[in-house]
């Protein structure tokens, strides 16, 4: 059996013959971990924290890193809530040479260009960043003694891209609640808006209709809570994308996740479709990872 000290790793490759003795995870195996998964020819790190206190039926959190890409971190940072509320932490990091730039990260991978999305330039769904989650969660459920059979999704900024984008491009993964924090912008639920900014020209508006689209409502009923905080308000944040397409959601994140909320409510309501979103706008709260990480845990928790 292995044991995890805080301050240690354990490193093994899954999709090698499994070693009871040295490559399987258990649920014993308390504290910090890292493994690495082959993905289309891409190594991906994949870092965890199992906490004290752990069954089969412990909860599966993954915390999808924002633009620093940096797995470790984004895991150490929501290691206190795991110890508080009890779940296990699974953190893939999305590099950027395996996964270059906002087209490779933010926007999943799914086109070459995602601002300019064609069916030429469409990448076979297995080069896809989001087709990436899924399968490590099998992995994770096959090498641990845990049965449970969702996960949590978290996503701050850059993660919280990709993390609503995932939701759209993968409305039957299996996935319970989904967070988004404090995204810089939104694909919103528009098929009169071009890719990525709406829904058009892409490969979620082909057939059938938007409007018929069975797969959105299954979007609109998902237990999705959107964050973001007041103070995160500051229309001159570095990196935060300005153009007409970007600012007709807002000048800043929370005029951005307000209008992202609304449109989808307002599709939900018009065409008389169940909605399961909310938003929640935490007083005082600045674009801050590890206290978004604080209020994002207790949400889904509670």
């Amino acid at each position: 059996m292995l044991f995890n000290c805080q301050d240690q790793e354990t490193t093994f490759t899954p999709n090698e013959p499994i070693d009871n003795n040295n490559n399987n995870i258990l649920l014993e195996d308390l504290g910090r971990g890292l493994f690495y998964q082959t993905f289309n020819e891409k190594t991906i790190p994949i870092y965890y924290y199992i906490p004290n206190n752990v069954s089969s039926s412990t909860p599966v959190v993954f915390n999808i890193h924002g633009g620093g890409r940096d797995g470790e971190s984004t895991r150490n940072m929501m290691e206190s809530k795991a110890d508080q509320y009890g779940f296990i932490i699974i953190v893939p990091e999305f590099s950027n040479i395996n996964f270059p730039g906002g087209d490779g990260f933010n926007l999943g991978n799914v086109y070459i260009d995602g601002d300019n999305p064609t069916s030429q330039s469409l990448n076979d769904v297995s080069e896809w960043a989001f087709s990436i989650i899924e399968p490590i969660f099998d992995v994770f459920i096959t090498n641990t003694n845990t049965n449970v059979d969702k996960y949590h999704l978290f996503g701050h900024s850059a993660g919280a891209q990709f993390v609503h984008r995932f939701m759209l491009f993968n409305s039957n993964a299996r996935y319970d609640k989904i967070l988004t924090s404090a995204a810089g912008w939104f694909t919103v639920l528009d098929n009169n808006i071009q890719f990525p900014y709406g829904l058009n020209n892409s490969i979620l508006t082909q057939d059938p209709p938007l409007s018929n689209n069975s797969y959105l409502i299954d979007i609109l009923s998902k237990n999705h809570i959107i964050q973001v905080g007041t103070l995160d308000n500051d229309p001159d944040f570095p990196g935060l994308r300005h153009n007409e397409f970007a600012d007709a959601q807002g000048l800043h994140r929370v005029d951005r996740a307000i209008h992202f909320y609304n449109q989808a409510q307002a599709f939900a309501q018009t065409n008389s479709l169940s909605f399961n979103w909310t938003l929640n706008i935490i007083n005082g709260l600045s674009h801050n990872t590890s206290d978004s990480i604080e209020y994002g845990c207790d949400l889904i928790f509670n």
